[in-house]
């Protein structure tokens, strides 16, 4: 069975969906639909989909199964809501939503209509990723003291012009850290579990007529006792590759990007060898860096095969909405704590109410 698929949203990042499904066995792409409908006849002309330019008539087409949604960052609630009362399965863009409530109401929407929601974070679907995780399951660190997040990425000026959502809390629901460093986020909080307290800085230094930060630092405290740093700017001329580093009493290891730069513990293992003789052999591209543009869609392959995994044995995806929400959160938090000077615990009790927001 070949499941068919629907783009809501034909911006740039529609593009690596439609590659991805091209390139996934027993899925094909079916219809696109924008609000702007040159945005999907484009699309629609560069793939060989149906390009509709009403969402209510695209929800209509019984060839779809599965919508993905690529829409600005706060505009993400209503379309998955809507392709989850139509019965269609939902996949959802980095970031979930910019609010919890928001992102509760994708995860209850979908959870009334019995569809299956999944967050795209391909960064989880990496083998170096998979190897790091395996490595913190198998207490292969020992005591786990420190996991570290680094995200010196550089964006222009034009970068945010360019879209009148970019740089907004309304819709980009915040700068370097929603936008950018998401992904690191994501991937920190699978690796050490819980957070539990924040504490941040954050500014806008380098850009003009955005009203988000771009550059953030926060440190953590886990629910294990490990600290934590998350570092995160568009401001770091020429950008460099994204950073996460676990250490412990018994080990340390360093992710960068999609590679391992660092695989060194104190009790060897059989699986070693081939470990670091693939980690001499692998070299990350640019990933975003400095370019938005600059990203493989094999992530996106790996996590869409996922979720028609999830679909078939009637399972949860890896990443469902409730692990989509999780990244969410920490960003609110440190967001929290950089405007009120404080500490913050989570989890939030509810969406924190923040003075740039309310502009």
């Amino acid at each position: 069975m070949a499941y068919g698929f629907g783009i809501i949203g034909c911006g740039m990042i529609a593009n690596f969906h439609a590659r991805a499904i091209e390139d996934l066995r027993g899925a094909k792409l079916i219809a696109c639909y924008d609000r702007f409908s040159s945005a999907a006849d484009h699309l629609a002309k560069t793939t060989g989909c149906q390009a509709y330019h009403t969402l209510d008539d695209m929800l209509a087409d019984e060839r779809i199964d599965i919508v993905t949604i690529g829409t600005p960052s706060g505009a993400h609630m209503e379309p998955a809501v809507a392709a989850a009362t139509a019965g269609k399965h939902v996949v959802v863009e980095k970031p979930l939503e910019i609010t919890l409530a928001r992102c509760d109401n994708i995860i209850n929407a979908c959870k009334a209509n019995r569809v299956k929601l999944s967050t795209i974070f391909p960064s989880r679907f990496h083998s170096a990723s998979i190897e790091l995780k395996r490595a913190v399951d198998t207490k292969r660190f020992g005591k786990v003291t420190m996991g570290d997040a680094y995200v010196k990425w550089y964006r222009t000026q034009e970068y945010y012009d360019s879209g009148q959502w970019r740089g907004t809390w309304e819709l980009d629901g915040g700068g370097a850290l929603m936008n950018q460093a998401i992904h690191s986020v994501d991937l920190l909080s699978w690796l050490m579990g819980p957070v539990v307290e924040i504490r941040a800085q954050s500014a806008t230094l380098a850009h003009k007529r955005i009203a988000v930060e771009d550059t953030a630092v926060a440190t953590l405290r886990f629910k294990s006792g490990a600290l934590g740093v998350i570092e995160a700017t568009t401001a770091a001329w020429p950008g460099y590759l994204k950073r996460i580093e676990i250490h412990g009493s018994l080990g340390t290891a360093v992710l960068e990007e999609e590679d391992l730069k660092v695989w060194d513990f104190s009790k060897k293992d059989r699986r070693d060898a081939a470990i670091l003789r693939r980690m001499r052999e692998t070299h990350s591209g640019g990933g975003g860096a400095s370019d938005p543009t600059a990203i493989g869609h094999h992530g996106h392959v790996l996590q869409f095969r996922d979720i028609l995994r999830a679909i078939r044995t009637k399972k949860q995806p890896a990443i469902d909405g409730k692990e989509g929400r999780k990244s969410v959160e920490i960003i609110l938090g440190i967001y929290k704590a950089a405007e009120s000077g404080k500490a913050i615990e989570l989890p939030l009790k509810k969406d924190p109410i923040l003075h740039a927001r309310k502009r």
